[in-house]
């Protein structure tokens, strides 16, 4: 069906073939079965012709050669094409459009440099041509492209792949286990080749899952839909009782036509087409029929005059039915094709086009529509698109998944059905709850809000831990708290990149009835001033009293065992003002902080964390001056740091509450 709608009009080099060669019985059914569409029949004739022409007629050779690349074009065998062409290109064609179809047959096969060769050659007769310049942009991304790949894992679809073709998979109804396309397989109606493909016409099949999930093998959709002619590329109304379909009729010795028809549905039987006349033009193809999700536009291919160039994608209002085909605009159509429409729930148009720039063939394209009415169009990339030709999309209800036709790896140009899915990222932001002795605070409550509007919540499992699933690229902000403890906040940003990840952060929380001790907090020596090292962990105190705001605390000071009682008293309080001056100084409230010196009268009590990390001493040793000067000089100076030190202590919890 893709080859049936996608070469219906000749271009200038074929009308000037059909004035300057009409001379000869076979070479004139050659020109016959052209004219009608019957590309297959038409190339077996052509070459024929070609093999009994002289090569010193060059005039000849060069347009039935070229003839020969036109039948082969159109039935998607690119090296058979590419060589027609270049065998008119020996011979001396006279138009250069056979440069150009050249370097779309090369592009087709992937050979980007000779691709891009023969389009600057082409450039040479035809400067600015839109179409040429968007191959060469093709050709230079495709390799970008293949280099870095989407996500997407594409398979072949197997199962409902047969010998032949297949095409234009369409789900029906919201369950996703219900897939309609169109196939000539063995079991399409009649047993005739076409003259247009050499294979038999298409009908429309149908796959539905089992209750396992699993799906069966496909057959023919049942009662009427299915005749003698090419059926295929559907769409469903909201409602699924009404199929919108394309009909290629084809009669001997008459041009093939190409219309949309519809069909209905009763008791899984669907009644055979009827005509569905778009406008009162009988002379353009009308195809590739698109419902949109809300049951109000039918948007379709056509080559009706008035547009772009080739087919371009157009709608129709179906509830006011005036007559009045919209095109979709120069955004989205090129003097290329672009055709197999296809509107998701959250109005995103995919189409397939051979005129923006893409791997090769015709590629998928995505487009969302923004407020200003602007189109933002995106090659949907490798694996999805190939170079060959990559059309005819749907997608699973509520996933990023579904299946699509592409003719990639068929020699003959035959197009299959592949399956494509978005994995689902995996990441996730994991991390222990603990207290200060980094002992596993179970049943705390972690909250984490994202500024896409995400906001989950957990509780901590007995050993500690949480996790949470993550978008890309958003900022977080994670609260975790429990009772008898502060909360304790942690900010960070997901990486926008596409890839699985995890993040790291975990949460120490400060019970409210024990000291909690401010590491790296330093003073000059033997005074009070703070130095610029000590920000981060005074800062850091703000945060604490920032994230618990009904918190009022004592803040102290503490020195070692060197000097007089008197002294060290009064350098700890001179500390302890320090510190909160700073506090005050960077927003805290005074009446939220009392700064308090002890000197040297409360030594430190080891506690279960630092007794790991001093191994020479034991949870609950008391740092006494007697305790400390029966150890080796060594252990001495350690204890005495450890005894210098700043803390903070919760004097209440309802700070403002009245």
């Amino acid at each position: 069906m893709v080859r049936v709608l996608k070469y219906l009009t000749l271009s200038a080099g074929c009308l000037l073939l059909l004035a300057a060669a009409g001379c000869g019985a076979k070479l004139s059914t050659a020109h016959a079965q052209y004219e009608r569409g019957e590309y297959f029949a038409a190339a077996a004739t052509y070459r024929k012709v070609y093999n009994k022409t002289s090569p010193k007629d060059k005039p000849a050779r060069a347009q039935i050669a070229f003839r020969i690349g036109e039948c082969y074009r159109r039935l998607n065998s690119a090296p058979r094409a590419a060589a027609g062409y270049q065998n008119a290109m020996r011979y001396k064609y006279p138009d250069s459009i056979a440069v150009y179809y050249l370097a779309r047959e090369l592009h087709m096969q992937g050979k980007y440099k000779d691709a891009r060769k023969q389009y600057a050659a082409f450039l040479d007769y035809k400067p600015g041509d839109r179409l040429a310049l968007n191959g060469i942009r093709g050709c230079d991304a495709a390799p970008e492209w293949k280099a870095a790949p989407t996500r997407y894992v594409v398979k072949p679809a197997k199962l409902f792949n047969s010998r032949r073709s297949e095409c234009a998979p369409m789900f029906l109804g919201t369950e996703n286990d219900l897939l309609y396309f169109c196939s000539a397989n063995d079991k399409a109606s009649g047993d005739k080749k076409s003259d247009i493909t050499g294979i038999k016409s298409n009908d429309i099949f149908f796959a539905k899952k089992n209750e396992k999930g699993v799906w069966q093998r496909p057959e023919p959709a049942e009662g009427g839909i299915n005749t003698e002619a090419d059926e295929g590329i559907i769409s469903f109304t909201p409602d699924g009782n009404t199929m919108y379909l394309t009909r290629a009729r084809h009669e001997e010795g008459i041009d093939t036509s190409v219309e949309i028809c519809t069909s209905s549905r009763s008791d899984a039987k669907w009644s055979a087409p009827a005509p569905f006349p778009i406008t009162g033009d009988t002379l353009s193809a009308f195809a590739h029929p698109a419902v949109s999700p809300d049951g109000r536009y039918l948007y379709f291919a056509s080559d009706m005059p008035g547009g772009s160039g080739g087919k371009d994608l157009y709608r129709i209002d179906l509830q006011a039915r005036d007559g009045i085909a919209e095109n979709l605009g120069v955004q989205i159509n090129t003097a290329g094709d672009e055709m197999f429409p296809y509107i998701r729930d959250n109005g995103d148009l995919y189409f397939a086009s051979d005129g923006h720039p893409g791997m090769g063939g015709l590629d998928l394209f995505r487009a969302t529509l923004n407020e200003f009415g602007v189109w933002k169009i995106e090659n949907l990339g490798v694996p999805v698109n190939s170079a060959g030709d990559d059309f005819g999309i749907t997608f699973e209800t509520g996933r990023e998944a579904g299946f699509f036709s592409s003719n990639r790896g068929d020699a003959r140009g035959y197009d299959h059905l592949f399956s494509f899915e978005l994995p689902r990222l995996e990441i996730w932001i994991t991390g222990y709850v603990l207290d200060q002795d980094e002992e596993p605070v179970p049943n705390a409550v972690i909250r984490i809000v994202g500024k896409d509007g995400s906001n989950q919540k957990a509780y901590a499992r007995d050993d500690g831990t949480y996790r949470f699933p993550l978008n890309l690229g958003v900022d977080y902000v994670m609260m975790a708290g429990c009772r008898g403890y502060l909360n304790s906040r942690g900010e960070f940003t997901s990486d926008s990149e596409e890839r699985d990840e995890t993040y790291g952060l975990d949460f120490i929380l400060a019970a409210i009835d024990k000291p909690v001790i401010v590491e790296n907090v330093f003073y000059e020596f033997d005074r009070a001033d703070l130095t610029p090292e000590s920000a981060a962990a005074l800062d850091g105190i703000i945060r604490t009293l920032e994230d618990n705001p009904n918190v009022s605390i004592e803040l102290s000071a503490h020195t070692d065992m060197k000097g007089s009682d008197d002294y060290n008293l009064r350098l700890s309080e001179r500390r302890a003002r320090a510190v909160v001056d700073y506090l005050i100084q960077h927003g805290v409230a005074p009446d939220r902080l009392t700064p308090k010196g002890y000197g040297k009268t409360q030594p430190r009590v080891i506690t279960r964390r630092q007794a790991r990390e001093y191994p020479e001493f034991h949870e609950g040793d008391v740092l006494t001056e007697e305790y400390i000067l029966a150890l080796p000089p060594d252990l001495q100076e350690i204890a005495n740091a450890l005894n210098r030190r700043t803390e903070f202590r919760v004097l209440d919890v309802d700070y403002r509450l009245m």
